[in-house]
């Protein structure tokens, strides 16, 4: 493994004094950065992105912003959805020369609806380190000030964005047994909180708007009342997370529900994909899901892990 860089030229500002970080070990580290509040930032986070040789982003006008703030002059590439695939292997190059980058989003933890995956695996296929320094996340920040459930949930990202496809999505949604935490922009939270409320029911939840920002808001209520509200024009500025409780337990599948669900999925894919699909949504487990898609028609395709 090459040795660590040599960071004597590299500071951060913090309370006003230039800090020098720590040097940092080659590899890929995953950084959380702030949702919304700078100072949300970890020691960790600052002491890595300034020691870093390069910091890949989803934005660089957004990332830029923070390293302003505190000083940080490490060099920036993007790194997203519509460049992946053309940027990855210069990132892997300089993985393979010796240097630490860091990955982070625009805001939160990476890898949570962004396309860092695919950088965490081949690094790691390649022997690469890769590190994580955690820090802020929307989900958990709305889980836990919803007062709603935490001991069991279900991170789901975004709903599809076709009307078919989002109601079928909610529908295999609704038979899991935990608190469900979605995101959303704000040009569709209304017809969002209206399709939970035609599919999930008279649920509880909060509306979670511009988190640890200035216009922070939460509006809690059942499902209806806040669709309604944001139909009527409740401020839909911003970006949103969404948490829905639990279903009750009169709601939870039975056996017919779960065919169902298994056949659906079989329309729509291998039985493999199917069992995986069910199994997320249910809980239930895969072994038992995938004897039962081959008892409904479906053509075993391995076993079920």
């Amino acid at each position: 493994m090459a040795a660590m860089r040599d960071n004597s030229s590299k500071t951060y500002i913090l309370a006003g004094q230039a800090v020098e970080p720590p040097r940092l070990a080659p590899g890929l580290h995953l950084v959380a950065t702030p949702i919304g509040n700078l100072r949300d930032i970890t020691i960790r986070a600052l002491e890595t992105l300034a020691a870093a040789d390069l910091i890949a982003c989803e934005d660089t006008r957004v990332t830029r912003r923070l390293l302003d703030h505190y000083g940080i002059s490490t060099p920036l590439t993007p790194y997203h959805e519509h460049n992946a695939a053309a940027a990855r292997p210069k990132l892997m190059a300089r993985l393979g020369d010796g240097e630490a980058i860091a990955l982070v989003s625009d805001a939160g933890t990476p890898l949570v609806s962004d396309p860092g995956f695919k950088l965490v695996r081949e690094a790691r296929e390649a022997g690469h380190p890769v590190l994580a320094a955690p820090g802020p996340s929307a989900a958990l920040t709305a889980l836990i000030s919803s007062g709603l459930p935490t001991d069991r949930f279900f991170f789901e990202g975004f709903l599809p964005a076709k009307t078919g496809q989002r109601k079928a999505r909610i529908a295999e949604l609704s038979a899991v047994a935990a608190t469900l935490i979605f995101y959303e922009g704000g040009p569709r939270v209304a017809q969002s909180l209206q399709a939970m409320a035609d599919g999930f029911g008279p649920r509880q939840a909060a509306v979670c708007r511009e988190l640890t920002k200035m216009h922070e808001e939460v509006r809690r209520g059942d499902l209806a009342t806040l669709a309604q509200q944001y139909a009527e024009g409740a401020e839909s500025r911003g970006e949103f997370t969404i948490v829905v409780e639990p279903p009750a337990d009169d709601e939870v599948l039975d056996a017919d529900a779960v065919d169902d669900l298994l056949r659906r999925a079989l329309r729509q894919g291998s039985v493999k994909d199917a069992v995986s699909d069910v199994a997320a949504a249910t809980g239930r487990p895969r072994r038992e899901l995938y004897q039962r898609a081959l008892e409904l028609g479906g053509h075993g395709d391995g076993a079920a892990e």
